[in-house]
């Protein structure tokens, strides 16, 4: 499943998200828009899946266009989202919250066949399959959240924020996990604040800055890239030693991923 974006423009009232942003997700690969708070990132999952209109441009899925279509359709189609904060269903329980992300499908034994192997893969919610969603961990909801995607037999699954406010020991399951459902042949669109886990987990990247892609390389490449870490990573350059040296590093900061 290849999903492709060329042009792809989003405006909120008035203010542009989206200035003609284009990247292309290959079958079987994890890709990774990573990129600060208000760059975009979101907007374009959104725009994805149907849940955020789009101004112009193009989004197709194995060559044919899903511009439009509801997120239902789009979720029949294959693209999964998992949403940023999990955004589980407090007062079902653990199974519940499972089998509303198969609510697209009819074939019941097979249902049950994903069930178990979503269990699998998170043997803790096995442990906890009668226990209310919203008394769960913030760990265990992001696993919940992830195991609820899967139930919709996804072919490309899209994750915002995977990550976010979780401890690092979580952090770490979370992205073995999704390497772990990588290998199944599920493709991964991953979006992530946390530039480090990301671009070590993605076969592809792409820096989003202020609603434009500025940059994109191999995960390895990026991480590489003397702009990425100074923005992203935390990396960053010896202090000048004289004025002009000075000057010369303004210079580069401004325009450090324009370049």
């Amino acid at each position: 499943m290849k999903l492709e974006i060329r042009d792809l423009r989003v405006s909120y009232g008035g203010i542009q998200a989206l200035k003609g942003v284009s990247f292309t997700v290959n079958e079987g690969s994890i890709v990774t828009l990573i990129g600060a708070n208000g760059a975009g990132k979101s907007t374009t999952l959104r725009a994805v899946s149907g849940l955020q209109k789009a101004d112009g441009g193009s989004i197709t899925l194995d060559g044919q266009s899903i511009m439009g279509l509801p997120t239902k359709e789009i979720v029949r189609r294959g693209i999964v989202m998992v949403p940023e904060g999990r955004r589980v269903f407090p007062d079902m329980t653990v199974r519940e919250n499972l089998l509303i992300g198969a609510f697209i499908r009819s074939d019941r034994a097979e249902v049950e066949k994903d069930l178990r192997h979503v269990f699998e893969l998170f043997p803790r919610l096995s442990e906890r399959t009668w226990q209310m969603a919203g008394t769960l961990s913030g760990g265990e909801q992001q696993m919940l959240a992830v195991g609820r995607a899967l139930m919709a037999k996804p072919k490309l699954l899209m994750m915002d924020e995977p990550s976010l406010g979780l401890a690092p020991l979580i952090v770490r399951g979370i992205f073995d996990i999704i390497k772990r459902v990588n290998a199944d042949g599920i493709t991964v669109l991953l979006i992530e604040q946390n530039a480090n886990a990301a671009l070590r987990v993605a076969g592809y990247g792409y820096v989003l800055e202020t609603g434009s892609i500025v940059l994109e390389g191999s995960g390895a490449a990026l991480m590489a890239d003397p702009r990425v870490q100074e923005a992203y990573l935390g990396k960053h350059k010896e202090k000048p030693q004289n004025a002009h040296d000075d000057y010369t590093a303004v210079a580069a900061t401004a325009g450090r991923l324009t370049d």
